[in-house]
């Protein structure tokens, strides 16, 4: 069975809109096929736990069976032509991630009919592949539309500048989940978005670099995924998601800086979208932790009134955050991430090449030095005083807390954890008291009645009354964790 290195792009794209990809695209000979794809798997998910997906495909009436290892854009590929219907389990290292006496079994198909084109582009061969048809898990469908690009041989950054072109000829959105993935969630009975993110593996011998491309992979994941959803059916959860995804991404261009060059732009894109999810996330915040769990006023009728103009700004907030990732500007910050990620200079540099863990020894000690700086310069006699200090604050907590997740898998377990439950509390009570102090203007940004604007300033003036204890147990958060174990101290 060969083993070969797939460097594969996947975009979402409507049926309709895929004539106009193959006008945009370079000439070639187009050829369409049927094919038919049945995976496979143990009744424990064996191979799904490994990371990996098993498929035997049917294409006019040859038959292949393929093992893919990993996620993301480059994965190993072991492929090899079969005779029956069921995978060969001696074939390549399939029988490595088998237990003794496992039994292989279908547990999903994809049938597709695919119009394939192999063009040349920038000194590349590049696989165009159209895909429309289902997967199907028992009676539990979703439907397939989708746009791959395949680098055959060449430089990777062809398959982004053509990816780019193509998506200037019709929307295309940049997409992480393969056709297995998709299976897998119909196996789960879960939907085809906003599913967990797992945690970051990454070896000791990784790279810097290789450590950053990790973490921003997968925040890019989250980002395309929230994205995706919020096009099928905008909701809070999916704008929170973008939004977590965008920060983390943030954070990683923070943690890794020194490795890096020529982020300008990607971070611009990265506040852009920022700014185009605080409206909606206020709003969420706002009717979900005042409104909604408050108890009944003097004026219900105020309050219906309040909470009938929250809901109708709530969904107007999110069709806007849905506007912003249906837009082309959305997509090409998209697009032009991940290629930035793959195929950047910075990839070259002398810290993008240097072993990870005395770097990230030195980053999270930096990282926690300014949350414990920035904390003295907000304390007063009563403690964290100062909305705007206490903002700054809560953007290093925040730091530092994806960068310890991140990078906690370097290191032990318990003392990890311990450390990180101490930063996730000081950024939520942190995050309460930033509630706090935009709801006021939040408020006054609406067009309330009068009743409605007595509601809000009732709500407002007993939330107000809570920010005394919040400071009290934010300036004790912040003591705990300037007496944390350094779980990174060797």
């Amino acid at each position: 069975m060969p083993v070969d290195r797939e460097v594969e792009l996947k975009f979402t794209c409507r049926a309709a809109d895929m004539a106009a990809v193959l006008a945009a695209a370079p000439p070639g000979r187009d050829e369409t096929r049927e094919l038919i794809g049945v995976y496979f798997d143990t009744p424990d998910r064996d191979l799904q736990k490994a990371g990996a997906t098993l498929r035997v495909r049917d294409s006019n009436g040859l038959r292949t069976q393929t093992l893919k290892l990993g996620a993301g854009l480059i994965r190993a590929e072991h492929e090899a032509p079969i005779e029956g219907l069921a995978p060969d389990p001696r074939r390549g290292p399939l029988a490595k991630l088998l237990p003794r006496g496992a039994c292989l079994r279908p547990v999903f198909n994809v049938q597709v009919t695919r119009r394939q084109r192999t063009v040349c582009f920038h000194n590349a061969r590049i696989e165009l592949a159209l895909d429309v048809g289902k997967v199907t898990c028992g009676e539990r469908t979703s439907p397939i539309g989708e746009v791959e690009l395949e680098l055959k041989d060449g430089p990777a950054s062809a398959l982004f500048d053509l990816a780019r072109e193509l998506s200037a000829a019709a929307p295309l959105d940049l997409a992480f989940d393969s056709k297995a993935a998709r299976g897998q969630a119909l196996m789960a009975g879960e939907g085809p978005a906003l599913r967990p993110s797992g945690q970051i593996e990454l070896a000791a011998a990784v790279t810097v670099g290789g450590a950053f491309q990790a973490v921003a992979r997968q925040a890019l994941a989250q980002m395309a995924d929230a994205a995706a959803t919020l096009r099928d059916a905008p909701q809070a959860e999916a704008v929170h998601r973008l939004r977590v995804g965008a920060r983390r991404f943030r954070g990683a261009l923070k943690t890794f800086r020194p490795a890096l060059a020529g982020s300008q732009e990607v971070e611009a894109g990265l506040r852009w979208l920022g700014r185009s999810c605080d409206l909606a996330r206020n709003l969420d915040a706002f009717a979900e932790e005042t409104l909604q769990p408050a108890p009944g006023g003097r004026r219900r009728r105020g309050r219906a009134q309040l909470r009938a103009t929250l809901e109708a700004a709530r969904r107007c907030a999110r069709e806007g955050v849905t506007a912003t990732v249906s837009s082309a500007r959305f997509r090409a910050l998209m697009i032009g991430a991940l290629a930035w990620i793959e195929t950047g200079d910075w990839r070259g540099g002398a810290v993008a090449r240097a072993p990870l863990p005395a770097y990230a020894d030195k980053a999270l000690k930096q990282h926690l030095k300014t949350v414990l700086k920035r904390g003295r310069a907000a304390r007063d006699a009563r403690g964290l005083a100062g909305d705007a200090a206490r903002h700054r604050l809560r953007i290093a907590a925040k730091t530092l807390r994806y960068a310890a997740e991140a990078l906690s898998g370097l290191y032990r377990k318990k003392p990890a954890e311990r450390f990180l439950r101490r930063v996730r509390g000081l950024q939520d009570v942190l995050g309460q008291l930033n509630d706090l102090a935009t709801a006021e203007p939040l408020m006054a940004g609406l067009a309330l009645s009068p009743d409605a604007a007595f509601a809000a300033g009732e709500l407002l003036a007993t939330r107000a009354a809570e920010a005394p204890r919040l400071i009290a147990e934010a300036t004790h958060r912040l003591r705990k964790l300037g007496r944390a174990e350094r779980f990174w101290d060797r």
